[in-house]
């Protein structure tokens, strides 16, 4: 997936917008496509990341410790703050998508969807799949079946089996999609309704203005913004690169993958990515993106097939209703609970948290992108169903074929997180050339994923540029894997751990800009153009039968004829109503 190729771009914020609506304009602008480098946000942000990586190299045991240091008052003074949040984030995109808020459209009010649904659905399932999905895919189930939530179910059990499912489905649908969805939500709205550039300080226009999002405090929203893309698609590459480092073992080609491997590994692909990015070969990355998600889809398969069919039948009802069933207990668990949840919280349910919302910056640009002319009831249903039933069906295939195996004495979850999924694949026929087809899949993901986050951070660098400069992607690209390597030095022998560590602390001041911009996003849309003449013609009708009812008793019928503006205010000022500058010339109800 690449998002060098993006959908018509929006107006400057200062361009007057196109019609009544306020909608952008149905084109791009050369100038969105071509902007500066904004020196502050690009530079601050530049400075602060070259500088954790020189820490994390020359004193990475000291960085560890104070990661751990400020992982464990974030855990014991903040860790309900993430639970919180995304599920605040839910109840908000969910209750948008039902209000009357859902019928306002992403650009002019009689534009058409630029995509076509079908279009628009496959690259929705493109984004819904990534390295996470791979890591993942065995692991989580696994690791629940076998080791279940503390208090949930006993280890090896149908009741484990039911809530490894349930809690593997609340990790990976409703909560992150619907995080993603606020964030994307705001940038398309802003972009394609009101004209504003595709930058995060720019949905603050309604709490701030348009004056101060480009001054300090916006250009502070933009580093975090970097800073959360850049450690979220950092973490993925770690994880990568611990999976490939897996599947080398698995197939025999290596004993005991150090942590200098998994930097090699890291160091190659990133060689990698910036070599197609020097070449101009975006569009090679986006077919071999297409060509992943077809690889995907056949590995997917193949498992169904050779796996246990019919108990991973079961599996797709059967999760989706203990899911539904347990949501409110997932939902509501909490370092409160004991010592020993607020560890597999921090391991899990938090770490998925900041994850996902370090993702936001990268996805949400993404489905904005590809999602003018969608009603907001349309974004949110179809960016939170599609993505989660992709994760449903992968985690149902994936899962009840790794816990079957367990069951049947084959113990994968001895091989290691990263080492799970090799392990299933080598079960079957063919199993080395599955377990090489998996490696491949994952190295592709690392490439095309480091591409398109680069350019990400490339825009939010050059206010807002669709087509930022090669140097700018070259250097967060590269910036990326270097992270990512500083990620698994300061965990160690534990460098899952220190990578969770990492994005949880990075993702925080990131959460914080998501509640505001909620309430952004909430005030913009209480003024829209569509919500704001609904409002006037529910007044207008009311006081017209309001006048009718006391009048004439109830027997009258509306006509409406052109009022003169005097007229107009003094209609309003009997009927008791303020008068507003735009009262008149105006058409009345008459009786």
């Amino acid at each position: 997936m690449s998002l060098k190729e993006p959908t018509s771009g929006p107006t400057s914020p200062s361009d007057p917008p196109s019609d009544p609506t306020g909608a952008a304009p149905a084109g791009g602008d050369a100038a969105d496509r071509k902007r500066p480098t904004d020196r502050v946000v690009f530079g601050v942000a530049a400075v602060l990341v070259v500088a954790f990586i020189v820490w994390g190299i020359v004193g990475t045991t000291s960085l560890s410790d104070v990661a751990s240091s400020v992982l464990g008052g974030i855990m014991s003074g903040g860790g309900w703050f993430f639970i919180l949040a995304a599920s605040g984030f839910v109840v908000f995109a969910l209750w948008l998508a039902v209000s009357r808020y859902g019928k306002i459209p992403l650009g002019r009010d009689d534009e058409r969807p630029e995509f076509r649904t079908s279009s628009w659905v496959a690259m929705m399932f493109s984004a819904g799949m990534g390295i996470g999905l791979m890591f993942f895919g065995v692991a989580e189930p696994l690791s629940f079946f076998t080791t279940p939530p503390p208090g949930t179910a006993a280890p090896n059990t149908p009741q484990a089996l039911d809530t490894a499912m349930a809690t593997t489905l609340f990790h990976w649908t409703l909560h992150p999609w619907a995080i993603y969805a606020v964030v994307g939500l705001a940038i398309a709205y802003g972009s394609f309704r009101k004209g504003r550039s595709q930058l995060i300080s720019a949905a603050f226009a309604p709490l701030l203005g348009t004056r101060r999002t480009e001054g300090p405090f916006g250009k502070a929203i933009d580093i975090f913004a970097i800073f959360a893309t850049l450690f979220g698609s950092a973490a993925s590459l770690g994880l990568g690169a611990l999976q490939i480092g897996g599947g080398l073992k698995a197939v025999g080609w290596l004993d005991n993958p150090g942590t200098g491997l998994l930097v090699a590994i890291i160091a190659i692909l990133t060689v990698a990515f910036i070599a197609s990015a020097v070449s101009g070969v975006a569009k090679g990355i986006q077919w071999l993106s297409n060509i992943n998600m077809v690889l995907a889809a056949v590995l997917a398969f193949f498992v169904f097939v050779a796996g246990p069919t019919i108990l991973i039948l079961n599996l797709l009802p059967g999760a989706v209703g203990h899911y539904l069933s347990d949501l409110a207990s997932m939902a509501a668990r909490t370092a409160a609970d004991g010592p020993e949840t607020a560890e597999w919280l921090q391991s899990w349910t938090v770490f998925y948290w900041a994850w996902w919302i370090s993702w936001t910056p990268f996805v949400g640009m993404f489905i904005a992108r590809i999602s003018r002319g969608r009603t907001i009831k349309q974004f949110i249903t179809g960016v939170i169903l599609i993505p989660s039933t992709v994760s449903l069906v992968w985690f149902a295939i994936f899962g009840g074929a790794a816990i079957s195996q367990q069951q049947a004495g084959n113990d994968l979850a001895s091989a290691g997180t990263e080492g799970q999924l090799f392990g299933l694949l080598q079960s079957y026929p063919l199993g080395t050339v599955l377990a090489v087809l998996a490696m491949l899949l994952v190295a592709i993901f690392f490439v095309s994923g480091a591409d398109a986050a680069s350019v990400v951070m490339g825009t939010i660098s050059q206010r807002g540029s669709i087509e930022p400069g090669r140097g700018i992607v070259i250097f967060w690209g590269a910036v990326m894997g270097a992270i990512a390597a500083v990620m698994l030095l300061v965990g160690g022998d534990k460098a899952l751990s220190g990578i969770q560590n990492i994005t949880i602390i990075m993702a925080l001041p990131f959460v914080i800009i998501m509640v505001l911009l909620c309430v952004a996003l909430y005030k913009d849309l209480r003024n829209d153009p569509m919500i704001k003449k609904e409002d006037r013609a529910g007044e207008a009708i009311e006081q017209a039968v309001e006048y009718g009812m006391t009048q004439h008793d109830g027997d009258f019928v509306l006509n409406v004829k052109p009022m003169s503006m005097e007229e107009g205010a003094d209609e309003a000022r009997a009927r008791g109503r303020t008068v507003l500058p735009g009262d008149g010339p105006r058409h009345s109800s008459q009786t």
